[in-house]
């Protein structure tokens, strides 16, 4: 009994502590949403510092599972930073503590954090002080705060008794992810084994195309846009390795190339359709992709015209469709192939979207035979549906996403071709599509978008198809769209406006998680919006 009260008492004096170490500053809020808490990284010390007790406790509360800091403001201006929370799935943090988040963020003083926490380790019940240990993995990106934000962490994490921090370095925030879904299920789950399997698995997707595939040697070309962030320099480290394909990196990070996230980035070229800084009239018609800060969006982009400055972009959507038809394709040929063989792979493959979708790729999908669902916008609401299928492949436009596998689907899977490679069938095209398949499970990152693996899947299936960056932009023509914010009744209103045959239809969402839809013509009865359609007119 006198342990246990030494115990608590000692943890209400860290506590305090570090409360008292790192004050609110005045005027500050902080709220906690699919980016995690992010401002002007000059102010983020006190949030990152209880993101550190945050993510301690969410670790207690998972019987000691490893969570997950990452230090990044993604595709942010340089000078602001930010903090996010992974949970042992190499997910974001459970929807349902973001409340206590934002409350132990904004904490006004030492004693009101003291308080909040003790309440909330009761509510919870969360065994503070007992025999349940914290283990929390932090990563951090190349912003001039984020060694000095990672200090405040480390500061927050050992707040709480028996919690020990683990500094894997700077690195993408999708690898920060992988490395903490791998390390609760028991696999290797440092840099270098994130390296050897992207590498490794690539490798085999090249050795199963078709060997009259492949394309020419400019289409094995790629010029990488790194946004000046930790992809470009990740890219660096291991494009030599990567053979089948030459990569030259662009805005690569090093010093005096340029600064983070400006006039370059997936964030830049998806928004304003023009070439980024450090690309030039010498690069039309060459291949190009685009990634952001801290390298989780992806998009692809081709300079077409060494007079203008406009590029042909290929976002997130038409990723996506790209994944759907790969992997339609290889299911295909499993359960279609005709073999005498005749094994088969049920799979449901589900497509998962927002509102912000273009029109265009939901329709290419649909007439594929895919089962596609919406969502309200934000990752954590497309993943947590993608989770509800075989196969889940989702990805905003902007160039966040990646395809989920089902445990079950995957065990199927390798027995299917164990089967195959034990019988006279290990030549036969069902053999190859099962092995397509599991090397393109191996190849993404299912916690999370990560450009990285999405950008060497997107190679590996250009090369499998034989195609070029014209014939992908090909697949289908995108609907004119427009996007306008509405100040209206003290609500803040996004509008889409898309034409499909001379119809104009409208999206109209929410500002608050979105929660809200409604489609249809402009002939409504919504008399609000008539001002806004007269001004579109």
């Amino acid at each position: 009994m006198a342990a246990n009260q030494e115990q608590e008492k000692e943890q209400r004096r860290r506590l305090l502590d570090v409360a008292s170490r790192f004050p609110l500053p005045s005027g500050c809020r902080f709220s906690y949403g699919t980016a995690g808490f992010r401002a002007d990284g000059a102010t983020m010390a006190p949030a990152v510092c209880r993101a550190g007790i945050l993510a301690a406790l969410r670790s207690v509360k998972l019987a000691g599972a490893a969570v997950g800091i990452v230090i990044t403001a993604s595709h942010n201006p340089v000078g602001d930073n930010g903090v996010k929370i992974a949970d042992p799935d190499g997910g974001m943090m459970a929807q349902h503590w973001e409340p206590f988040a934002d409350a132990l963020a904004n904490a006004p003083d030492p004693d009101a954090l003291l308080q909040l926490v003790l309440q909330f380790v009761k509510d919870e019940g969360i065994p503070l002080g007992g025999h349940h240990t914290a283990q929390v993995l932090l990563g951090r990106d190349t912003r001039p705060t984020g060694e000095y934000l990672l200090d405040a962490a480390l500061q927050g994490i050992n707040a709480i008794v028996g919690a020990h921090a683990i500094d894997m370095g700077i690195l993408t925030t999708p690898q920060l992810h992988w490395m903490v879904r791998n390390k609760n299920k028991g696999i290797k789950a440092s840099e270098s084994d994130y390296f050897t399997q992207l590498i490794d698995s690539f490798r085999r997707m090249l050795e199963l195309v078709p060997k009259d595939k492949g394309g020419d040697e400019l289409a094995k070309k790629l010029i990488v846009d790194g946004a000046n962030g930790i992809g470009g320099v990740k890219l660096e480290q291991i494009k030599a390795e990567l053979s089948g394909i030459d990569i030259i990196v662009r805005n690569s990070g090093k010093e005096g190339e340029g600064i983070l996230n400006h006039m370059c980035g997936a964030d830049f070229v998806q928004k304003e359709r023009v070439t980024h800084h450090g690309f030039s009239p010498e690069d039309v018609g060459v291949r190009c992709a685009s990634l952001d800060g801290d390298a989780d969006r992806l998009v692809y982009f081709c300079v077409s015209s060494a007079s203008e400055n406009k590029v042909d972009l290929v976002d997130g959507d038409k990723i996506l469709s790209l994944f759907a038809l790969f992997i339609r394709e290889q299911l295909d040929i499993i359960n279609n192939s005709g073999s005498q063989v005749n094994k088969s792979l049920p799979a449901r493959l589900g497509i998962v979207q927002t509102a912000y979708a273009n029109g265009a790729s939901t329709q290419f999908l649909k007439n594929l035979g895919l089962e596609v669902v919406f969502t309200p916008t934000g990752v954590k609401y497309l993943h947590k549906k993608a989770l509800e299928y075989d196969i889940g492949i989702y990805f905003e436009a902007n160039g966040h996403g990646t395809v989920v596998f089902s445990e079950e689907f995957l065990s199927q899977l390798d027995s299917l071709s164990n089967e195959l490679s034990s019988e006279t069938a290990n030549g036969s095209a069902q053999y190859h599509a099962a092995m397509r398949l599991m090397a393109a499970s191996q190849l993404i990152n299912q916690a999370v978008g990560d450009a990285l693996s999405g950008l060497l899947l997107v190679e590996a299936i250009l090369q499998y198809k034989g195609w070029s960056f014209q014939n992908w932009c090909e697949l289908y023509s995108d609907l004119p769209s427009r996007q306008l914010k509405v100040h209206t009744s003290g609500r803040d209103f996004l509008l889409v406006f898309t034409e499909d045959d001379g119809t104009t239809n409208f999206l109209l969402l929410l500002s608050f998680n979105y929660s809200f839809l409604l489609e249809g013509t402009l002939v409504t009865k919504i008399m609000e919006l008539m001002s806004v359609c007269n001004a579109i007119s």
